[in-house]
């Protein structure tokens, strides 16, 4: 155990200890959220009176320890709501949406135009574009979508 004192120490309630344990035995939530949940327990200072270290934590979670300084901070700065769920990421959002996955899925899945033995992607984005399911996709992008929807039903 680590004795050193921590710029964000996570002090959990009696209440937020249990309701983290519970969380902790369920099934069915997600891998990063579960990881913060070990993280706070783990580095509690309340419940086992030291809490570990981040490098501890971080060893034995299989995580970095700026993921274990970073969910301290959320905790302390914002409470365990903040700490246990995603924060938005960065970056530009989804273009092209389900409806319109759907509508390509289903046009690769049909027969394709007289002449041809198969659909080819660039065939596909064409048709796309000419059936005005969207204004413009390259055809690595119908691909990227068939490969997700592959993926999905395996």
């Amino acid at each position: 155990m680590g004795s050193k004192k921590h710029k964000y120490a996570v002090r959990l309630t009696t209440e937020e200890w249990s309701q983290l344990s519970r969380q902790s035995m369920q099934g069915r939530i997600k891998v990063r959220q579960y990881k913060r949940i070990q993280i706070l327990l783990l580095a509690d200072e309340n419940h086992d009176n030291v809490g570990k270290t981040d490098k501890e934590i971080a060893g034995q979670l299989g995580v970095s320890p700026a993921t274990v300084e970073r969910t301290r901070r959320h905790y302390v700065e914002n409470g365990l709501e903040s700490a246990l769920n995603e924060q938005p990421r960065s970056g530009r959002p989804r273009q092209i949406n389900g409806e319109t996955r759907a509508k390509i899925t289903a046009l690769a899945c049909s027969t394709p135009p007289e002449g041809y033995g198969r659909w080819s992607l660039r065939l596909l984005a064409d048709k796309v574009v000419e059936l005005e399911f969207i204004e413009h996709i390259s055809h690595d992008a119908v691909g990227d979508i068939l490969k997700k929807t592959k993926s999905n039903r395996i």
